[in-house]
């Protein structure tokens, strides 16, 4: 009843207090009372709940009085300038892909699948039976589980030709996402102030870990078929660079993937000037119309840095990852993760080996194989028929993007909020390219979106360049 009557009490108070001015005094204790029908311990238990709420406030032996409201005084941040000093790295904004969409609006600006591409019943059962074993309540090894180190290493194991030899179990650090190992591998392995070739255009992350290590970017371009293995070889020449990061399964944006033998030439290229391949197969598990073939089974003495990912195949909210590399590059990263996370999470790394352990993992890939073909196909063709001045030169065959050329001299940024004003969501793609764009481009996602909008899509994108 006490309850009830404060509540009752705090309600009318509120009421009053909307139209009183501010500093008005509330009626006294015993009167609040006696409207209320309640006793002194009620209404003061009322008062209190009304003074936590912020809205009045108390003077000892005066009354209670409606809080006045008080004008902020701007914060004053000036003195950071000079505690922090210059950054060492240009500060980038957030990407356009980690935009929160408008309701309804339709998002092709995305890095990641749907949810109904996700293999949501395995994942919600092995978190739970995760959360029921010890991992639930112990540290994680720094490297991460052995067994889930080992399944990351059998799976380059499986494409190593005869006479190689493939990593092992001791190779594989355990990473909480691909982009906490490209800053350790940035750090650890080039260090501030030294050159690392990137292909052009490329991962925008990559950019932004790179930038945020002092690492000094050296871009060679890469078409459909991959960088020109001579562009590599002259780039390590002129500038004594120790490492080339690139991604030689369908590629973020463009969705290339190197043919064999450019794969084996740039191998050859970074073994001759003594140097690393950070290979970045982030689509390992997104494959379409073609197989993955990491460049790490091919290279059994430690010129291939390797990061997998598992985010984007299995969730966004397992955020697991690895780095396989060999000698004493695996001590630096492995000290540099040490250093600055520690280790990840026991349950997320025994969830996730749960996933792709099931039976019912392989059964997830080819359905994804198969919807990802459907999206990319359906979006492709309402691009090409509601928005023909759009150029996609390259049909991927794997990935999650299209990747598109806009009419030369189109103002790309004025484009995509002309596509917002429709609720369209598109990304620019000048944050692809590591130095200035070779032209204008946009990167369309087909995954995260309801494939039955990507007409519409078509038409909004071709209206919206036409007003151009």
């Amino acid at each position: 009843m006490g309850n009830d009557s404060a509540s009752r009490i705090v309600e009318a108070v509120r009421a009053w207090l909307a139209s009183a001015p501010p500093g008005a005094q509330l009626p006294p204790t015993r009167a609040l009372g006696l409207a209320h029908g309640a006793g002194p311990v009620t209404v003061q238990k009322a008062i209190r709940q009304l003074e936590a709420l912020g809205l009045v406030e108390t003077r000892p032996g005066i009354g209670t009085f409606a809080r006045t409201a008080r004008q902020p005084r701007p914060a004053d941040y000036g003195w950071q300038a000079a505690a922090l000093g210059a950054p060492k790295a240009r500060l980038s904004a957030l990407s356009s892909t980690q935009r929160a969409p408008q309701p309804d609006a339709i998002a092709l600006h995305s890095g990641y699948p749907g949810r109904d591409l996700l293999p949501e019943r395995l994942v919600r059962a092995a978190l739970t039976r995760a959360s029921r074993t010890g991992d639930a309540l112990t540290r994680a090894p720094v490297a991460g589980l052995p067994e889930l180190r080992a399944w990351f290493a059998s799976r380059i194991a499986a494409g190593a030709p005869a006479g190689a030899t493939p990593p092992s179990a001791h190779d594989v650090l355990v990473i909480a996402g691909s982009q906490s190992g490209l800053s350790s591998i940035f750090r650890a392995v080039v260090g501030p102030g030294r050159p690392l070739l990137i292909e052009s255009p490329t991962y925008w992350g990559a950019v932004q870990a790179a930038d945020q290590a002092g690492v000094t970017l050296v871009p060679v371009p890469s078409g459909a078929h991959g960088p020109d293995p001579h562009d590599v070889e002259r780039a390590f020449a002129a500038t004594g660079a120790r490492a080339f990061y690139a991604q030689p399964t369908f590629a973020n944006p463009t969705g290339a993937q190197w043919p064999a033998v450019t794969g084996r030439a740039v191998l050859d290229v970074v073994r001759a000037h003594g140097a690393f391949l950070v290979e970045d197969d982030w689509a390992h598990d997104l494959a379409i119309d073609a197989d993955p073939r990491p460049l790490a089974a091919q290279d059994d003495d430690g010129h291939v840095i390797y990061l997998r990912s598992l985010t984007k195949s299995v969730s966004p909210a397992l955020r697991v990852a690895a780095v396989i590399a060999r000698g004493p590059a695996r001590e630096r990263i492995l000290a540099d993760r040490a250093a600055e996370s520690m280790y990840v999470s026991g349950v997320l790394q025994a969830a996730a080996l749960d996933v792709v352990t099931q039976p019912g993992w392989a059964t997830h890939l080819r359905g994804l194989r198969h919807q990802l073909r459907l999206r990319r196909d359906l979006l492709l063709g309402s691009v090409r028929e509601h928005a023909p001045d759009v150029h996609v030169a390259h049909v991927p065959a794997g990935g999650l993007n299209l990747w598109a050329r806009l009419p030369d001299g189109t103002d790309v940024d004025r484009l995509v909020r002309a596509c917002e004003s429709r609720h369209l969501l598109v990304a620019p793609g000048a944050e692809w390219f590591p130095a200035e764009p070779s032209g204008p481009y946009l990167r369309l996602n087909f995954a995260a979106e309801d494939p039955a909008r990507f007409a519409e899509a078509g038409e909004l994108l071709g209206d919206a360049l036409r007003t151009m």
